[in-house]
């Protein structure tokens, strides 16, 4: 059911085994670390919920043909709106909710960054959970399981989604992305998300730019690695991903070399002054002089 997607092999089988048994509950949180495939898995998992023909592989069943064009009316994903999930938007799925399902013995409703649902909204949510209609499945999909009332997570099977090992996304990019020759730190700083690995691909350039920058740190004058700087300063839409990349690296060489680990703060500390609308690219000049200067100090 799940082989197209990436690990959490634990959670893949208890929810294959619900289908087949036909016991799946009213309601489930998956949760777990951004960009996992915990939306992949519920719309899959949805998939099979609603299929007409017992989960035959590739099957060719009204619900299935639908649901792949999404045009499914028996299931909805609903997503956050400036990011927040408002109280509306959960009683217009409990109009929805109230009605039969069209095609298949069930409905489905996913509610993405389930996290981001405002209290009234979560309360309003409370009153389904406790009294569901036998033929609905709620799947919520958070990173951040805490913000969700305990009154919710007490009336869900909750799942906890694993990082992915860098192994697995290693391969997944070899295999997706042959043209990109993807380094160990930027496998390293996706932290188990192939969401945040394929992002960091799409700009793989810049961060190999930055990691060859901080290498260069301690074998070039300051004027040489000011000049090599040029990405930081015209990537300030992606500073805050590059900044957390630079504290791989730092960690990394820090290893063999503890100053390393001291210019953590000052990246930590540019990223505050950003934060606080300083000027970005005095920002950076502080970020790279100061850096420089620790890295190169002579050690007495």
């Amino acid at each position: 059911m799940f082989e197209n997607i990436l690990g959490n092999e634990k959670s893949k089988k208890i929810l294959e085994k619900a289908i087949k048994l036909k016991k799946m509950s009213h309601s489930y949180i998956f949760w777990g670390t951004e960009g996992i495939g915990k939306k992949l898995i519920a719309k899959e998992f949805a998939k099979q919920i609603l299929c007409l023909e017992d989960n035959k592989p590739d099957c060719k069943c009204k619900s299935c043909i639908e649901f792949d064009s999404e045009n499914n009316p028996d299931f909805q994903l609903i997503n956050s709106e400036n990011d927040k999930i408002k109280i509306e938007q959960i009683r217009e799925m409990q109009r929805k909710i109230a009605e039969k399902p069209i095609i298949s013995h069930h409905k489905v409703y996913i509610i993405d960054s389930a996290d981001k649902m405002t209290p009234e909204a979560q309360n309003c949510l409370l009153k389904t959970l406790e009294e569901p209609p036998e033929y609905i499945v709620i799947i919520l999909i958070c990173s951040n399981e805490n913000n969700l009332l305990s009154t919710i997570k007490s009336r869900c099977t909750r799942l906890h989604f694993d990082k992915i090992e860098n192994s697995e996304i290693l391969d997944y990019i070899n295999k997706n992305e042959p043209d990109k020759n993807i380094s160990p730190n930027i496998i390293e700083f996706a932290q188990g998300s192939i969401g945040k690995a394929l992002k960091l691909s799409e700009n793989i350039e810049i961060y190999e730019n930055v990691e060859k920058l901080i290498e260069q740190m301690k074998s070039k004058d300051l004027i040489d690695i000011v000049k090599s700087a040029e990405q930081l300063y015209k990537s300030k839409e992606e500073i805050d991903f590059i900044l957390e990349f630079i504290n791989v690296i730092l960690l990394k060489f820090g290893k063999q070399e503890h100053k390393y680990v001291k210019c953590i703060d000052i990246v930590e500390n540019t990223k505050k002054r950003i934060k606080a609308n300083s000027n970005y690219d005095m920002c950076i000049d502080n970020l790279i002089f100061n850096m420089w200067e620790i890295i190169n100090q002579k050690v007495i």
